[in-house]
């Protein structure tokens, strides 16, 4: 675990020391991010940290912000640094103590990437998770309606995917002939999108 001395601003110190204290054996690192506490928790214990939070009067995060998902593969020295390629993270507020707390989850690399379903504790997750699955392809066992939220059903593929390619795998399109929408292999041609600049020779020089 990464070190918890208090370097992050007087307003964190209290958050932060009873992080250490309650939950020491459950947190893989801490870190500051734009003035915010940021700890990542172990996914094997993950459940029973997120409902300390919860309920502990020392920290009471009644309220969860925000749930997205992240792909780490381009972020090479984070993804050997926790043996993982996706991260949930999860925003998390106290109404009564007005302090907020990030906390980031790496799903396991054992099949598809997944982590526990935090609907139970924060409601609020349902949408947040399902949108998780749709753009990520995590799972959240636990969850009783995961299922595609953005995308069509016959989607496939999870777009927010870094090696997802950018014009998809398939196009819907109505066929008259049939008198219905279908789904096509896609039919667009890659080019670079980037503008071409074309100056004459010289140009800047001062001539």
């Amino acid at each position: 675990m990464g070190s918890l001395e208090s370097s992050f601003g007087e307003g964190n110190d209290f958050l932060l020391n009873n992080l250490e204290d309650i939950l020491p054996e459950k947190i893989l690192d801490v870190a500051n991010s734009v003035g915010e506490l940021t700890v990542v928790l172990k996914e094997k214990t993950a459940t029973e940290a997120l409902l300390l939070l919860r309920d502990r009067k020392e920290f009471a995060f009644d309220t969860l912000i925000d749930l997205c998902g992240l792909d780490c593969s381009g972020l090479r020295e984070t993804s050997e640094k926790y043996g993982a390629r996706f991260c949930v993270v999860y925003h998390l507020l106290s109404t009564t103590k007005n302090h907020r707390l990030r906390v980031k989850i790496f799903c396991s690399n054992e099949g598809s990437p997944k982590t526990q379903s935090v609907i139970e504790i924060w409601p609020s997750a349902q949408w947040f998770e399902r949108e998780a699955f749709d753009l990520f392809g995590i799972q959240f066992p636990g969850n009783p309606d995961l299922r595609r939220i953005l995308t069509d059903y016959g989607f496939v593929g999870h777009p927010f995917r870094k090696d997802f390619p950018v014009s998809g795998h398939t196009e819907v399109m109505y066929d008259p002939q049939e008198k219905r929408v279908v789904y096509q292999p896609v039919t667009i041609e890659p080019r670079e999108i980037v503008p071409r600049v074309v100056r004459e020779d010289g140009y800047g020089l001062g001539d």
